[in-house]
């Protein structure tokens, strides 16, 4: 209080290193509510894979209507996975690791493996000297421009929409994930996670295929998976390519300014959200990534002024599409168009 007796407003907003110490209370998984999240995913995935497979012969229609849910479910499988790969899940490693690589199955993503690039995507986002694992490919403005011809037309066809949202991350999840390719030297863990997801995929699709058909099964896992798919790559994309994302050198590169600053905070309406897992709140999970999903709304109640940091709404997200190019200088991230009207000024 003043000495007037008015009250005195606390304006003094929390660095990066701060809010990692704030949010630490928040760390610890209730397991009651974990098995339920688990639960209530896994029910509602087979409840509409089951009603897909009676829609096969029911309508055409109502089949494809419920593909959108069925993969939103299986990306929500993903996201719990992807917080047993934080331990954030379960107090107990082996269970997160257990869970992890079962859901692994489904997901088409070996856990072992994942988990470790994706850790080094943890260490290292926003950082330009350290790129080329567990991102998404990104050059700078100066880096582009001295590019040959071809290799400039090899990284725009990498950046078209229509193969960063759809071809690629059929070809990552159904074609990269089962061959660890060029990751010998690290052992032969990536090797071993990758073989026994491949052969509990094999299982799966097998009995699947023996309870339901060849064809059924077909028709309604592939669009799923292809859809789910597309859906965790845009998540991943604009949790990290929007206009002023974090990126610095070595030299000036900061984990904790890149986790706050170079993740955005993608909010959605509430249906997207629970379909999504709160992975929206992308900020604070990279701040905390042990935190469990179900505790992000809380934080957000608790420090509202979390809520508008690097905050991107669903219509705005569209506008991130076209950004694919670093300038160090503006410090943001450009289009080719943009580039294009720079040339020609």
């Amino acid at each position: 209080m003043n000495k007037d007796g008015s009250s005195v407003t606390n304006t003094t907003v929390p660095t990066s290193r701060q809010w990692v110490k704030i949010l630490a209370q928040y760390k610890t998984p209730h397991h009651g509510r974990s098995f339920f999240e688990i639960a209530v995913t896994i029910g509602s995935f087979l409840a509409c894979w089951v009603a897909m497979w009676f829609a096969l012969d029911v309508s055409v229609w109502l089949y494809l209507l419920l593909v959108l849910p069925a993969a939103g479910l299986l990306v929500r499988i993903f996201l719990i996975q992807h917080d047993c790969g934080h331990g954030a899940f379960f107090r107990s490693r082996v269970v997160n690791d257990w869970v992890g690589r079962v859901f692994g199955i489904l997901t088409l993503v070996p856990y072992d493996y994942w988990k470790r690039t994706h850790a080094i995507h943890h260490a290292s986002s926003g950082n330009l000297d350290r790129r080329g694992m567990g991102d998404i490919d990104t050059l700078t403005l100066n880096e582009y421009q001295a590019l040959t011809p071809l290799r400039k037309l090899g990284y725009r066809l990498y950046r078209n929409p229509f193969v960063m949202f759809l071809i690629g991350p059929t070809h990552h999840f159904f074609l990269q994930h089962r061959l660890p390719i060029g990751l010998m030297r690290r052992g032969w863990g990536p090797w071993a996670s990758t073989m026994s997801t491949n052969i509990g995929i094999v299982a799966f699709a097998a009995l699947g295929m023996w309870l339901v058909g060849v064809g059924d099964f077909l028709l309604i896992q592939i669009p799923t998976t292809v859809l789910a798919t597309t859906i965790g790559v845009w998540l991943f994309f604009v949790q990290h390519q929007f206009d002023e994302t974090y990126w610095n050198r070595e030299e000036d590169w900061n984990r904790h300014d890149a986790a706050f600053h170079g993740s955005s905070h993608y909010d959605l309406p509430p249906v997207l959200r629970w379909f999504t897992a709160n992975i929206g709140v992308h900020h604070v999970h990279h701040l905390s990534s042990a935190i469990p999903f179900y505790r992000l709304t809380k934080i957000l109640r608790d420090y509202p002024e979390l809520k508008e940091a690097g905050r991107l709404t669903l219509w705005q997200s569209f506008r991130c599409v076209p950004l694919a190019l670093w300038d160090e200088e503006a410090r943001k991230l450009i289009s080719f168009r943009e580039l294009r009207k720079r040339s020609i000024a």
